[in-house]
C-alpha cells in the first residue's frame, strides 16, 4: 500500500480511539490528480448521515490535462462503508470527532482512505503527546 497524503495534524489534535478504512467515490480527474498527490486533509472531516457518509471540505486539486470544466475541488465525496461500520459511527459517544487520517493505494489500485474516531485533546494533553513522543525517540537513539 502506497501512502500518498497523511493527515499529519490529526494524531497531534486527536486521541484516535478506532479506525476504519473506506473507499471513496470519485471521477477518473479526481483519481489521477489524487495519484499524483494534489491533495490536501487539512481542515477536513467525515459527516455521517442516514444516506452514507460523506468527505468534507477535503481539497483534491484539478487535474492538469482533464478538460477545462467548471470544478469543485473541495465538494463532498461519498464514502463506501458497510452498514456495520456506519452504525458504529453513527452510534458513537459524545463529543468523538471523525476525521481522515490518510489516503492511500491498494496494490490493485484502487483509492482508499483511513479515517479515524477520535476526541479532541487539551493544550495539556498536546503537551504530554509531544513529551512522551520526545522519550520514545531518546530511548530508540540509546538503543
Amino acid at each position: 500500500m502506497k501512502t500518498l497524503v497523511k493527515n499529519s495534524r490529526a494524531s497531534y489534535d486527536y486521541d484516535i480511539k478506532d479506525s476504519f478504512i473506506a473507499g471513496m467515490v470519485l471521477s477518473g480527474p479526481e483519481v489521477k490528480s489524487t495519484k499524483s498527490g494534489n491533495v490536501s486533509l487539512t481542515g477536513s472531516y467525515v459527516s455521517v448521515s442516514p444516506s452514507g457518509a460523506f468527505l468534507v471540505n477535503a481539497h483534491i486539486g484539478h487535474y492538469k490535462y482533464a478538460p477545462n470544466e467548471s470544478y469543485d475541488p473541495t465538494r463532498s465525496r461519498k464514502l463506501l462503508l458497510t452498514k456495520r461500520e456506519l452504525g458504529q459511527m453513527a452510534g458513537k459517544e459524545k463529543g468523538l470527532v471523525i476525521i481522515p487520517l490518510e489516503i492511500f493505494t491498494t496494490p490493485k489500485g484502487l483509492v482508499k482512505i483511513k479515517i479515524g474516531l477520535g476526541k479532541a485533546r487539551k493544550k495539556i494533553d498536546k503537551r504530554e503527546y509531544i513529551k512522551k513522543k520526545e522519550a520514545k525517540k531518546e530511548i530508540r537513539k540509546l538503543t
